[in-house]
């Protein structure tokens, strides 16, 4: 067999694996959680309708003691915050912190251990949308100690085809970068 023929029948090899894995991916999305888990604390990750919301309603039935809203717009102040999602003065001076340092997956994972660290938890709730929840997954558990207890509650969606397309191609590229040491 030429060299031609090889690479042919790898690059088939690797389209065959890839559009799998895509199926695999668009078909089995990360469920939500199902209750009651309690945990330390709750990240919820901006970006996707939902997200916050069910984080604060982990906290306000009392299944985590404190929620880091991860990713929030510099503009954003806890006051508006709070008005926008009509969290209780009582819970946001408590129990919620907004974090404003991530403008990625990769930097909400390096901001959420942060906040993890300077709280001393052993166990958080991710809350992030279903299609997302891999990827976020992933980048919490490659920063993370292996002794963090993470539980992943994927916020339930209806993605286009569009929207599962590129978050798979995102999850294979940081999979790639990972297994390259990126």
């Amino acid at each position: 067999m030429t060299k031609r023929g090889i690479f042919r029948r790898l690059l088939s090899l690797l389209l065959v694996a890839w559009a799998l894995g895509f199926f695999w991916f668009a078909m089995f999305l990360p469920q939500p959680v199902i209750e009651p888990v309690r945990t330390d604390g709750v990240v919820a990750l901006t970006g996707g309708s939902g997200r916050i919301p069910h984080a604060l309603d982990v906290v306000e039935k009392g299944r985590a003691k404190r929620l880091l809203v991860s990713g929030v717009d510099r503009e954003v102040r806890p006051r508006e915050f709070a008005v926008e999602y009509k969290v209780p003065e009582r819970l946001m001076a408590c129990c919620v912190t907004l974090g404003y340092d991530a403008v990625d997956t990769r930097s909400n994972a390096v901001e959420t251990m942060r906040w993890i660290r300077e709280n001393k938890l052993r166990s958080i709730r991710l809350v992030t949308t279903d299609w997302h929840m891999r990827r976020a997954a992933f980048d919490l558990a490659a920063e993370a100690p292996d002794s963090l207890i993470i539980v992943e509650d994927a916020v339930q969606s209806k993605p286009s085809f569009r929207i599962l397309f590129i978050e798979y191609n995102k999850l294979v590229a940081r999979l790639v970068a990972w297994m390259i040491g990126w």
